[in-house]
């Protein structure tokens, strides 16, 4: 049984939309299952790989309902497949479980995501900032981040 009707007939509810672009499997996860739904992608599929795990701010697109979206890349080595699930993140409900437990490398990750967009990551062990300071004020990769804003200045620490 392919990846896709796997996911189809086991997760009918939390994994929609599933469909295939350039060899890839593309699908979006409900946010409350996503942690569910990848520990079986890796367990029981062989998804062992947690390539990448970024964010999108669909800000000015009307027709996305949800402001962000949490993008997961996940490879399998021994399949040679790969499928991109992508969770929708409100923005008055920025918050996403971890999958830091399942994929260790899902920690720095997580942080990039929480430093750059605000989405807090449920369950992680540090969320902290990663690139920024920790005096800076707001997420510098949203849309509606202002670039001319000043910063707090910080000395250096002895």
């Amino acid at each position: 049984m392919s990846i896709s009707a796997t996911l189809s007939t086991k997760f009918s509810q939390e994994v929609t939309d599933l469909k295939e672009a350039n060899g890839q499997l593309w699908g979006y996860v409900d946010k409350r299952a996503v942690k569910k739904v990848c520990a079986y992608l890796k367990n029981d599929c062989g998804f062992n790989i947690l390539m990448d795990l970024t964010c999108v701010d669909y800000l000015h697109w009307e027709e996305k309902a949800d402001r962000f979206e949490i993008v997961y890349n996940l490879y399998s080595m021994k399949a040679n497949e790969r499928i991109f699930l992508r969770a929708r993140v409100s923005e008055d409900d920025a918050v996403i479980d971890s999958v830091d437990s399942v994929w260790p490398a899902a920690n720095w990750l997580e942080r990039e995501v929480w430093d750059m967009f605000g989405i807090r990551f449920t369950g992680h062990p540090g969320l902290k900032r990663i690139l920024m300071y920790e005096e800076f004020q707001g997420h510098a990769l949203r849309k509606d981040y202002n670039y001319s804003k000043r910063q707090p200045l910080i000395g250096p620490k002895n």
